[in-house]
């Protein structure tokens, strides 16, 4: 497994919700603080909910915040007008030498890094 990849928020919601369409690749998976905090934090998230999360927690690697990730999350936000949460996890990609993989489609117009959409089943 020499892929690495880092899943936006958005993507970790749509497979614990079952809505992938395509099986996630083989690969090494990261995430970065960023989305841990937005997965956990939604006030209206449910026990089983939680205990969900966390169990997808404990499967993937959690990135902190460092110097290159702030630095990068600086160039992102600015050059692509992105929200800080967004900045950040493309900086966490982009410091990983990884795939984003996201639904967000500002985020698939980044060009510093490879960028997969997501394949979603119809709702």
């Amino acid at each position: 497994m020499d892929v690495n990849i880092v899943l936006d928020t958005n993507t970790v919601l749509y497979f614990l919700a079952g809505r992938l369409a395509e099986p996630m690749p083989s690969a090494c998976f990261y995430i970065s603080v960023i989305t841990e905090i937005e997965l956990l934090s939604y006030p209206l998230l449910k026990i089983e909910e939680e205990q969900a999360i966390n169990d997808f927690l404990k499967d993937v690697t959690i990135v902190d915040l460092n110097e290159s990730i702030k630095k990068s999350a600086i160039h992102f936000r600015r050059h692509y007008k992105l929200k800080l949460p967004d900045a950040l996890i493309v900086a966490t990609a982009y410091c990983l030498h990884a795939d984003l993989l996201t639904q967000d489609i500002k985020l698939l117009n980044i060009k510093e890094l490879v960028v997969k959409p997501l394949i979603l089943f119809d709702s």
